[in-house]
């Protein structure tokens, strides 16, 4: 045979093979866009979410002096802020029953309180009028940090070093501190400031994670009677998102089971509640170079102010150079 017929025959038993994996590929950018789109609505509703927690009615919910982490968190709002946007990015905004549909692929909401956290998960209960159970989401009791040793000593955390102990040996209450109650009792985590803060931040950690395990277990039970065909699970969030999030009040939601391709989309987003508010920066003239500067309003410049700026990326954008502030 000649080298065109073996050519001839190559082509014919290459193409199809070709044309398979054209067809995969596209698939696999038609899998990636949608994946991408599902990321950016989810992580979009959170920050939503996280930013709606702080929007208090009244000034003395308001973030206080004792903590900067400590402020009334607003659950409603969030979850509602939540709904909303991922509705809007999903293109079912006015879609009630694709809404409906759409919280069957979330199994847990949290929000993480100064002093203790809130899951939105399925739950069952029992209606008054029919006594027929019924599965549905809501929000579960808050629950506080608790941390127990072997002594029978029990601590609250906060996000911060705020605790409320009980000292078994003497049966008090101490409210305070870490280096405040240290002094004060005989609680042997309280004696050192390293081992106490791991704790604390394990025992938050595995608070939530028990729980929602749970929760997120219970979840399919819910899920199958709609039909969802998917085992959901805990994922492993990573020890980074999680020493981020324990920093501050905010959001945690899971996004999980939705049909992608021939694969399921599944991720979380984590988003932080409190708004951290920045001294903004002037712009002004220099009287005798008419040069351009920047600078904060502690300084003690002689320039004309003629702008205010949020950040030193916008001050530069306009032209203006940063001044050295005496």
């Amino acid at each position: 045979m000649k080298i065109t017929d073996w050519a001839i025959i190559f082509v014919l038993l290459a193409s199809p093979v070709l044309w398979v994996l054209q067809l995969h590929t596209e698939d696999l950018r038609v899998v990636h866009r949608i994946q991408v789109r599902y990321t950016t609505a989810l992580h979009t509703a959170v920050q939503d979410a996280a930013s709606a927690l702080n929007l208090n009615e009244l000034q003395q919910y308001e973030t206080g002096y004792g903590s900067v982490k400590s402020m009334r968190t607003d659950k409603d709002q969030a979850l509602s802020a939540f709904i909303h946007t991922l509705s809007i990015n999903l293109g079912i905004e006015d879609d009630y029953l694709g809404q409906g549909m759409m919280m069957a692929y979330i199994p847990a909401i949290v929000i993480i309180e100064y002093d203790g956290y809130s899951i939105y998960a399925v739950d069952e209960s029992t209606e008054i009028s029919s006594g027929v159970p019924e599965i549905s989401h809501r929000w579960r009791p808050k629950k506080p940090y608790v941390y127990s040793d072997q002594f029978g000593n029990s601590i609250a955390f906060t996000l911060d070093d705020a605790l409320t102990a009980y000292e078994s040996s003497t049966g008090q209450w101490h409210r305070g501190r870490q280096n405040e109650l240290q002094p004060m009792t005989s609680i042997p985590l309280l004696q050192n400031a390293d081992a106490f803060e791991q704790v604390r931040r394990a025992t938050i950690v595995r608070s939530i994670e028990d729980d929602l395990a749970g929760y997120i277990n219970r979840h399919n039970e819910y899920a199958a009677r709609l039909g969802v065909n998917y085992l959901f699970t805990l994922p492993l969030l990573s020890q980074e998102d999680w020493n981020n999030t324990l920093n501050d009040v905010g959001v945690v939601v899971f996004l999980q089971g939705i049909p992608v391709g021939d694969r399921y989309y599944n991720n979380y987003a984590f988003g932080g509640g409190r708004l951290v508010q920045n001294r903004p920066l002037l712009g002004g003239t220099h009287e005798m170079t008419g040069l351009k500067y920047y600078y904060r309003d502690t300084c003690s410049l002689n320039y004309r102010n003629e702008e205010i700026f949020a950040n030193r990326r916008e001050a530069a954008a306009k032209g203006y150079y940063e001044a050295a502030c005496p």
